[in-house]
């Protein structure tokens, strides 16, 4: 999984005052779980532009001014209600032999020949919830549509998992085709023009 260095400094005091100057002065105080303490630190607000406002997941590479560098996932943030500025940034310490749960988003690969018919596509698993070890995480899921036709859906069994474990049922449906009225008549008109073409080779046959 691709990762995001962010440069902070270790925070001194921790209390609301020195918490709300940091804000003033455009930092986001932030806290690193995970390890044998938790860690405090602060960043600059444009430093985590890349990591929150994406639709992608990243790991974050966490270094300090005294040299100390950590790898870690975004486990929580808050927004301000009203103005939407980063307020506080959990992250949790990544281990190579510890697995850790995040939420990986789910890519769509070909044409779904239902939806070519006029049927619905429905997406409603854009991201799994998996287990494992960091080295294992991928940036996203590949779901191959190409087969779907209109009822047809693909389910999380049908998704490489790269040695990650999902925590979502075995059913769980992550696209789907659905029927919609068009549809339904369009495939009927298929369907017809089949049986007459059946209808019009056997006659041929017959005639030889």
């Amino acid at each position: 999984m691709k990762s995001i260095t962010i440069s902070g400094s270790k925070r001194e005091s921790v209390g609301k005052v020195a918490t709300k100057a940091l804000r003033n002065a455009g930092k986001v105080p932030c806290v690193l779980y995970g390890g044998k303490e938790a860690l405090h630190f602060s960043a600059d607000e444009l430093a985590f532009r890349n990591l929150v406002y994406t639709p992608n997941v990243y790991t974050a590479t966490i270094e300090l001014e005294s040299g100390e560098k950590f790898n870690a996932i975004l486990q929580d943030i808050q927004f301000h209600p009203v103005t939407d500025k980063i307020l506080h940034i959990d992250f949790y310490q990544l281990f190579s032999d510890k697995e850790v749960t995040m939420e990986i988003p789910v890519h769509l690969v070909g044409n779904a020949p239902g939806v070519m018919n006029g049927g619905s596509l429905r997406f409603p698993k854009r991201k799994l919830r998996v287990k494992g070890l960091p080295d294992n995480l991928p940036d996203f899921f590949n779901a191959d549509i190409s087969k779907l036709r209109i009822g047809s859906k693909l389910t999380i069994t049908e998704i490489d998992d790269h040695g990650c474990t999902f925590l979502h049922p075995e059913n769980t449906v992550v696209v789907q085709v659905r029927q919609s009225r068009n549809a339904s008549e369009e495939e009927e008109d298929e369907d017809e023009e089949g049986v007459e073409e059946g209808a019009e080779a056997a006659e041929a046959t017959a005639a030889e």
